[in-house]
């Protein structure tokens, strides 16, 4: 694919995937508000985050190719899990999470000044029952800070998983296959 666009996002992890298409991308951050309105279910949340990356970027005056945004939430119970606020929320994260089943969604979308498109991709995660020395450890590395729902599946969370049922990329940000697809949907139209 010799497709040139727009990455409305700051995030390597989403650069390094998109790389993973063969996509030609300049990549740019936008400012976004990015909170849950109430009684918003979060994948209607997910996928409104996402649009508004992308049709931000538009409204900045990316015009010249179409944008590609993005946002991933982690819902366990029907909530979306933020970023950790500190050690204490992200202790009661992990506690919530251990050996039980999550979903993580993320929603990709692509917007030019005359249309967006969007979808949500939702995978099923499976953590092990995690001890406190697991969580501590985990704190103590650095990597849960800046992540939604406190971990990384690309990283060293990926030895609490037992079981995944999705896309795997989705879990890191960016699924591969429905990227592709919405993006062929988009620029055939």
């Amino acid at each position: 694919m010799q497709t040139a666009i727009y990455l409305a996002s700051a995030s390597p992890r989403r650069k390094e995937l998109l790389s993973q298409l063969g996509v030609e991308f300049l990549q740019f951050s936008v400012d976004a508000d990015e909170s849950q309105f109430e009684d918003e279910s979060p994948r209607i949340y997910v996928e409104r985050l996402a649009r508004l990356k992308a049709q931000s970027g538009v409204a900045m005056g990316y015009t010249d190719r179409p944008v590609l945004g993005s946002d991933t939430v982690v819902v366990l119970d029907h909530q979306a899990l933020g970023k950790p606020i500190d050690k204490s929320d992200f202790v009661d994260t992990m506690q919530r999470l251990s050996g039980r089943t999550h979903q993580v969604m993320t929603a990709v979308a692509i917007a030019d000044s005359e249309a967006v498109k969007s979808c949500v991709v939702v995978t099923d995660v499976t953590f092990k029952a995690l001890s406190d020395a697991d969580i501590d450890a985990y704190w103590r590395s650095g990597e849960p800070q800046d992540k939604a729902g406190g971990y990384g599946i690309q990283g060293l969370a990926g030895r609490f998983v037992s079981h995944i049922s999705g896309s795997y990329f989705a879990v890191v940000g960016l699924p591969l296959y429905e990227t592709e697809q919405l993006l062929n949907e988009f620029l055939s139209r």
